[in-house]
């Protein structure tokens, strides 16, 4: 098999399982939605599915590879298989439900945050023990330390002038203190780290396939920038049925596409500045992370209801696009992205253990 051959073989895997299984799975929400079933553990579970048609795909084509980390594939890939079942559960079985705070959830809904729990813990201790240049040639290590943290910090700055901006362009900028005026607030801040911890494989699973697997071969096809803004268009429309059925109602669910568009095209300029800045994948990973989680903390609301049935309207998209263009679109012009394309490589190429041969881990 050809590189190139290999290369086509790895796509056409990766798409059918990022956005093949996603859009089936998104009709079984359409129907779900139809019949008012609790789909909260859809959007967690669609997490999952671009790492693992990363995953799914180099243990095809790169099976013999000494290097490939198979072990935390394979338990990755499982964890994903189970959040898909779990989804299907509660749309096939809804009548089963539980009562968490006071509410009434799916039973498969409160079964999948157990399983989300269960799969980190036993990724963590897979990737672990895979070797350290195992870890290097696909991806998973830690590096750059110092510019890591600064562009986690840079985000956080970001993020937090966003929502201070957004409340004082509605004339309420008092609101910012008044979130942190909430005893629960720091409790909620305080746990982050553990909640990262013990849930990091669905913000991993998107991070892998758009980070790690997708932008070097949009821009390389594209070029730096503009495989960057098409990926981002590519990463917004996987939501677009969560965007229908879950994020908001069925009425508004082309604003919240719109919406979601802006977002993630934006975002995604930023965190394809930092993981170009830093070659390290836990850095987006993380920032994912903070963004979905600190949600709910602006929403002064820790449950994830607040995720659910979003009022979006037409009139928040003008001040949405300028705030975000602005604050995250601009780093497109960073001398990151001025690089040539042939100079950019995400992924180190490492020296085999075994012998003097170098292998590309980009796989590209």
């Amino acid at each position: 098999m050809t590189e190139t051959t290999k290369t086509k073989k790895q796509l056409i895997i990766f798409l059918l399982v990022a956005y093949g299984v996603t859009y089936l799975m998104g009709l079984l929400a359409w129907y779900g939605n139809t019949k008012a079933y609790d789909l909260s553990v859809f959007p967690t579970a669609q997490m999952y599915y671009p790492a693992a048609g990363v995953m799914l795909a180099y243990l095809v084509t790169e099976w013999k590879d000494s290097l490939l980390p198979k072990w935390f594939y394979i338990c990755f890939v499982l964890v994903a298989a189970v959040m898909m079942l779990m989804s299907v559960l509660a749309v096939v079985q809804p009548e089963q439900m539980e009562m968490m705070n006071g509410q009434a959830v799916s039973f498969w809904a409160l079964v999948s945050q157990y399983a989300a729990i269960g799969g980190s813990i036993l990724s963590w201790i897979a990737l672990f023990i895979s070797r350290k240049n195992r870890r290097a040639a696909y991806g998973l290590g830690w590096k750059n330390g110092i510019a890591s943290i600064g562009c986690i910090t840079v985000f956080l700055i970001l993020y937090f002038g966003r929502v201070f901006i957004t409340y004082a362009l509605a004339g309420d900028a008092g609101m910012m203190l008044d979130i942190f005026k909430n005893p629960g607030a720091f409790s909620y801040l305080m746990t982050l780290p553990i909640n990262f911890i013990i849930t990091f494989t669905a913000f991993f699973g998107e991070e892998y396939g758009w980070r790690y697997y997708l932008q070097p071969l949009m821009q390389k096809r594209f070029g730096m920038r503009s495989g960057v803004i098409l990926l981002g268009l590519a990463w917004g429309v996987w939501h677009i049925f969560l965007d229908f059925f879950f994020y908001t109602t069925p009425d508004r669910g082309i604003v919240m596409t719109v919406s979601q568009i802006i977002t993630c095209v934006t975002l995604g300029i930023f965190m394809a500045w930092t993981y170009l800045k830093t070659n390290n994948i836990w850095v987006p990973v993380i920032i994912h992370f903070l963004n979905n989680n600190l949600v709910l903390l602006i929403a002064n609301n820790y449950s994830l209801e607040a995720l659910e049935n979003q009022q979006v309207t037409w009139e928040m998209i003008p001040s949405s696009l300028l705030v975000n263009g602005i604050l995250f679109g601009l780093f497109l012009i960073s001398r990151e992205f001025g690089r040539k394309e042939q100079d950019y490589a995400v992924n180190d190429c490492i020296e085999k253990s075994t012998g003097q041969k170098i292998v590309n881990s980009g796989r590209i």
